[in-house]
């Protein structure tokens, strides 16, 4: 079970002017074969399958602490996708100024006809995420390599994605994503070098190029967030921190394993309006309908 909080993980700064095909290429990191959702549903099935957990239990704990974590980043980047994409239609609700027409040339049409200028379970091209994407081969090796190598196409893609656009929200959500993403490839590096003695990082990269090139990632790994795991439960998946630990590879400080602070994260964004894109309520029928519930 997931406890889920009303908040993001980061305050995401409204963006200037919509961009809809900048909202097209961060769906890449949404609904793409290596985007947050196949790391979601690859760490959760793993957990759900996974045997022998009495004695492995450090292993199970820590895929099942990111396996949580994954949930609240495809949230952040769902909200950038829709406050990218908030405004990106003419504002009108008479339907025969044809309001969505600067849309009509966007690269991901369902956006604006299938889901009302909003984030999808798709990839950039509008192709929907599918299982055939998830890993869970039940042999502990084997699937700790492939996470390893699912966090690094995906620290790829959100890489490009990055040099793609100058938007601050999609960049703020990026440059968080990068540094908690490097936790999870160091984090199942770390693992393979304690089931298989091997050092991981002489043959593979974690990371190749460095956080530091990127002002929004710089930001959070200067607080230390590149440092933490984080135990996404009150009680449980406490033996995660048994792998945690020890230096960070790139820097050499020590990695440490703990709770959410309380102020962890920021309110989700409240999404503006789109009279343009469906047949809003009159006043008359919001109050009757607050009545009814009871409201104001």
């Amino acid at each position: 079970m997931i406890l889920r909080l009303d908040r993001i993980a980061i305050p995401l700064p409204k963006s200037d002017s919509p961009d809809p095909n900048a909202a097209a290429a961060v769906q890449e990191l949404l609904g793409g074969k290596y985007g947050e959702m196949s790391t979601l549903m690859n760490y959760t099935y793993q957990s759900f399958n996974f045997r022998g957990r009495t004695p492995l239990r450090p292993f199970y704990d820590l895929v099942a602490n990111i396996a949580a974590e994954e949930y609240g980043h495809i949230e952040l980047v769902a909200y950038t996708v829709n406050l990218i994409l908030t405004g990106a239609g003419k504002r009108d609700s008479d339907p025969t100024t044809a309001p969505l027409e600067p849309l009509k040339d966007v690269r991901n049409s369902y956006h604006w006809i299938a889901a009302g200028n909003a984030a999808l379970p798709v990839d950039s091209m509008g192709n929907p995420w599918n299982g055939t994407f998830v890993t869970a081969t039940g042999n502990l090796k084997t699937d700790l390599l492939f996470n390893f190598h699912l966090e690094c196409g995906a620290r790829a893609n959100k890489i490009r994605a990055y040099e793609s656009t100058r938007n601050p929200t999609a960049r703020a959500m990026i440059g968080y994503l990068l540094v908690r993403g490097g936790v999870h490839i160091v984090s199942y590096a770390k693992a393979l070098e304690k089931l298989t003695g091997a050092s991981v990082g002489k043959v593979l990269p974690i990371p190749d190029i460095s956080n530091k090139k990127f002002p929004e990632a710089k930001a959070h790994e200067e607080k230390g967030e590149h440092l933490k795991l984080y135990q996404f439960s009150v009680d449980d998946y406490k033996r995660a921190g048994e792998i945690w630990t020890g230096p960070h590879p790139e820097d050499g400080k020590e990695c440490t394993f703990q709770h959410l602070p309380k102020d962890y994260g920021a309110p989700a964004p409240d999404l503006e309006p789109e009279p343009q894109l469906g047949a809003p309520l009159d006043p008359e029928t919001l109050a009757d309908m607050a009545k009814k519930l009871g409201g104001k």
